[in-house]
C-alpha cells in the first residue's frame, strides 16, 4: 500500500474509460492526482480521487477516502501484467456481475472497506480505531505497509542489539538478536533426504510452529476473536474456517478465495514439520529456488524429477511438481495461486465427487475418467481412502454418511482440519453412538477438533450440553474456550456453584468481546443477539438486533431473528411488523416468506400461510425444509394431492432429505397409497438405517 504518486500508479489515468455493464467510468490525471468517474454510493456517476494504490502485481488496486475515515477499494483494478500475457488494461473485479449500487459487494459497502477488510494485514501494527456508536473510524498505524515490526514485533530493542553489536559490545543480554518474536528454527534442525524412500526426514522432529503462527492471520481465512501480538497463538486471536461448502472442494482443494493456511495443514508436509520458511523466502517474496530444484531439497531428484515418476517430456509444464501437486485456482479475474494442500492428483475422486483435479489443467478436454485411467495405466489400481469420499457424503446427506464421517473423526493419520470438519458434520447425525465419537474430540489435541466438537454437541438439549462442555471453559485455547461459552448460553448453569457460574460468566464476556473485534459488521450483533436469547437477556438480544439494523437497514436476518425474538415473547404483531419491514426491503427473500408463513400459521390464518410458505418455495427452491413445511401446509388445509406433488418435486430436488421422505411416507399411507408409501419408507431407510420408527412404519406397511 503506497501513497498515489507518479512513481506508484501503474494504471492507466491518461482520460481512458472502461464500461462494465451500463457503468462508463472515466480515469483521468490533473495536477498531480489521479481520478476515477464512476458510480457512487447512490448509483449517481461522480469523481473520486484516488489516494492509495494497492498492490503491485499481477494487479493494481485503488483507494478512494470517504467521510468518516473509510477508505474504499474500486472495483476496476489495472492490469499490470506484461500486455503479451493479457495485461495493461483496466478490468473490473466482478465481470459478470452488475455489482449495482446498494448490493453488499458494490464498491462503496462494507465488503470493499478497506478497514475492515484490508489494512490489518497490508499495514503495520494497526489500529482499526471503530466506534460503533458513530458508525466511523479512526484508523492508524505505525508504517502503512507491513515492515520488520509486523512480524517480529516492536523493534527498538533489536536496534539497541545491533548498534551495541556494531560498538563491538557484548551483546548477551540480548535474547534473540533483541527481537520479541525470532522466527528462525532455533533447533539448528536439518533436513536429511532418506535415498530409499527418496523423502526427507527433520531431524530433530519440528516441535515449533512460530512462523506458520505468524504467517497465518494474513494468509488463512478467518475471523478475528482477540486482539493480536507478535507471539501469541493463532487460535488465540482467530477462528478459522474449516472445509467448510464454497469455501473448499469436498476433497479439501481450494475453491473460494481461502488464501494457504487451511490448504497446508492438509498436507503431509505440514505432518512432517514443512514450515512456510522451508521453501519462501520472506524478505524477498519469492520461494528459495526455481524450477524442480525447489522440492529438491526434500525429494530426491533422481527418483521423483524423472519421466518414470511424472509420466511427461523432462522439461516440459508437465514435468513440473508444483503443475501436478500444487494447482492453480484463479482469483481477482487475473490472480492464479496454488493450492498449498501438496497433494497426489486423484481424477478418480474427480469421477466420484466431482471434484476438480490437475490433470484437467492441460487435458480438460479429455475429461476425468481419461486421466484416471491414465493414473491407473501408470501406478496400478489401488488408491488410498481419502476423506473428500466422507465429507462429500456428509455434505450431501448420502446413505452411510454418518459412519463414514465418524471413522474419519478418529483417524488420526487424516489432517487435523478434515477431523474438525467431520464432528461438525456429524451434528446432523447425532445418535448416542455417534454422540461417543463427538465426545471424543472433546480431548483431542488438536484444538480444531476440540472446538468442532463442542459445535457437534448442539445437536443435545442444552442440559445435556453442560457436564460434557463445561471443562473447555478452561481450555488454554481461546477459540475453544469462546466456543464452550456459547454452546452454554441456553444450559441451565444458573444451578451451579458461584465459582463455576463464574467461569460461565467470563466465557460469555470473552465470546462478546470476540464478537465486538468486528463491531462495524452487522453479523456481529447478530451472533450477541443470539447469546442473549440464549441467556434469556431479551432487552439485550432486541437492543443487539437493532443495533445490527442501525448499522445495516437492508440486513435482513436481523429482520428475521428480531421477529423471531417477538415469537418467543408472544409479541406477534410486533413480530409480523418487523417481518413486512424485511418484506419491503427484499420482496424476493424466501427466507422472509417463509417466516410470515410460519406466522399465519401460529395464527391459524392457513390461507395467508399457505400463500406465504409457497411463496418461499418458490423463491428459495434449494432450501429443503421449504418444499418439507409448504408440503405439510397443504395437507393441512386438505390439499393433499397438491401438497404430495410439492413434496414429489422437493424429493427430486433433495433426494436425501429425510423430512420429505418421512412426509410422504405418512401422507401415502394416510391415503391407503401403502406400496407408494412403503417405497419411501425404504429410501428413508436406507439414509437412517439405525431409525426404529421407520422400521416399525416399513413392518406395517408391507404385505402380510
Amino acid at each position: 500500500m503506497q501513497p498515489a504518486t507518479a512513481e506508484t500508479v501503474l494504471g492507466d489515468f491518461g482520460d481512458v474509460t472502461y464500461t462494465h455493464f451500463d457503468v462508463t467510468s472515466r480515469f483521468s490525471e490533473r495536477d498531480g492526482k489521479y481520478f476515477v468517474r464512476t458510480d457512487g454510493p447512490e448509483g449517481e456517476l461522480a469523481e473520486f480521487e484516488v489516494a492509495y494504490v494497492f498492490g503491485v502485481t499481477p494487479l493494481q488496486q485503488y483507494l478512494v477516502e470517504f467521510s468518516g475515515g473509510r477508505m474504499q477499494t474500486l472495483p476496476l483494478a489495472w492490469d499490470s501484467r506484461p500486455e503479451a500475457e493479457g495485461g495493461g488494461r483496466w478490468f473490473h473485479l466482478y465481470p459478470d456481475d452488475p455489482m449495482p449500487a446498494g448490493d453488499p459487494l458494490h464498491w462503496t459497502g462494507l465488503f470493499q472497506n478497506w478497514n475492515h477488510m484490508c489494512a490489518d494485514c497490508h499495514s503495520t501494527n494497526l489500529e482499526k480505531g471503530y466506534d460503533p456508536q458513530t458508525n466511523t473510524f479512526d484508523t492508524t498505524w505505525s508504517e502503512l505497509d507491513v515492515s520488520c515490526e509486523a512480524c517480529h514485533g516492536q523493534g527498538s530493542r533489536h536496534v539497541e542489539w545491533a548498534e551495541a553489536y556494531e560498538r563491538d559490545e557484548d551483546v548477551a543480554d540480548f535474547d534473540d538478536l533483541g527481537l520479541v518474536r525470532r522466527l528462525m528454527d532455533q533447533d539448528e534442525g536439518r533436513w536429511v533426504i532418506d535415498i530409499e524412500t527418496g523423502n526427507a526426514e527433520r531431524f530433530p522432529a519440528r516441535t515449533s510452529h512460530a512462523e506458520l503462527e505468524t504467517c497465518a492471520p494474513c494468509h488463512s481465512r478467518r475471523s478475528a476473536i482477540a486482539p493480536r501480538a507478535p507471539g501469541d497463538k493463532f487460535l488465540d486471536a482467530y477462528r478459522p474456517a474449516l472445509l467448510e461448502e464454497l469455501l473448499y472442494f469436498p476433497d479439501g482443494q481450494i475453491q473460494d478465495e481461502v488464501y494457504v493456511y487451511g490448504s497446508f495443514l492438509q498436507s503431509k508436509m505440514y505432518g512432517k514439520g514443512v514450515t512456510c520458511n522451508d521453501c519462501h523466502e520472506p524478505h524477498e517474496l519469492g520461494v528459495r529456488f526455481e524450477g524442480n530444484s525447489l522440492c529438491g531439497q526434500c525429494h530426491y531428484t533422481e527418483k521423483y524429477d524423472t519421466p518414470e515418476h511424472h509420466h511427461h517430456l523432462q522439461g516440459s509444464v508437465g514435468a513440473l511438481c508444483v503443475e501436478c501437486h500444487m494447482p492453480t485456482r484463479t482469483y481477482m479475474v487475473v490472480d492464479d495461486r496454488h493450492d498449498h494442500s501438496l497433494r497426489i492428483p486423484r481424477p478418480d475422486l474427480s469421477v466420484k465427487l466431482g471434484t476438480p483435479n490437475a490433470c484437467d489443467a492441460c487435458h480438460a478436454d479429455k475429461g476425468a475418467q481419461w486421466s484416471a485411467d491414465a493414473v491407473v495405466e501408470w501406478y496400478g489400481a489401488e488408491r488410498p481412502a481419502h476423506y473428500g469420499e466422507a465429507l462429500h457424503a456428509g455434505r450431501g446427506g448420502l446413505p452411510g454418511a454418518d459412519l463414514l464421517l465418524a471413522q474419519l473423526v478418529v483417524d488420526e493419520e487424516a489432517p487435523g482440519i478434515a477431523r474438525a470438519t467431520a464432528v461438525v458434520a456429524l451434528g446432523d447425525y447425532l445418535t448416542q453412538q455417534l454422540l461417543e465419537v463427538v465426545e471424543s474430540g472433546l480431548t483431542d489435541a488438536d484444538p480444531l477438533v476440540r472446538t468442532a466438537a463442542l459445535h457437534g454437541l448442539e445437536a443435545l438439549a442444552p442440559a445435556g450440553r453442560l457436564q460434557r462442555a463445561f471443562p473447555l471453559l478452561e481450555d488454554p485455547v481461546r477459540h475453544v474456550r469462546i466456543e464452550a461459552g456459547r454452546i452454554l448460553a441456553g444450559a441451565p448453569w444458573q444451578s451451579f456453584p458461584a465459582a463455576h457460574q463464574a467461569t460461565l460468566i467470563s466465557a460469555f464476556d470473552e465470546y462478546r468481546a470476540a464478537q465486538l473485534m468486528t463491531a462495524e459488521l452487522p453479523s456481529s450483533y447478530l451472533n450477541i443477539g443470539l447469546l442473549e436469547t440464549d441467556l434469556r437477556r431479551l432487552a439485550a438480544a432486541e437492543a443487539a438486533y437493532r443495533t445490527a439494523i442501525r448499522l445495516d437497514p437492508h440486513f435482513v436476518q436481523a429482520y428475521l431473528n428480531l421477529a423471531d425474538l417477538f415469537r418467543e415473547q408472544e409479541r406477534e404483531d410486533d413480530a409480523e411488523l418487523t417481518l413486512r419491514e424485511a418484506l419491503a426491503l427484499a420482496p424476493e427473500n424466501g427466507f422472509v416468506h417463509h417466516a410470515l408463513g410460519l406466522l399465519f400459521a401460529r395464527r391459524k390464518q392457513l390461507e395467508d400461510a399457505t400463500a406465504a410458505l409457497g411463496e418461499a418455495w418458490m423463491r428459495e427452491p434449494g432450501i429443503a425444509r421449504f418444499g418439507y413445511v409448504y408440503g405439510i401446509c397443504l395437507n393441512d388445509v386438505g390439499e393433499t394431492e397438491l401438497a404430495l406433488s410439492v413434496l414429489k418435486d422437493a424429493y427430486v430436488r433433495h433426494p436425501t432429505d429425510r423430512e420429505i421422505l418421512g412426509a410422504l411416507a405418512s401422507m401415502h399411507a394416510d391415503a391407503g397409497l401403502n406400496m407408494e408409501a412403503l417405497r419411501y419408507a425404504e429410501l428413508l431407510s436406507t439414509l437412517a438405517p439405525g431409525d426404529a420408527g421407520v422400521r416399525q412404519l416399513i413392518e406395517r406397511l408391507r404385505p402380510k
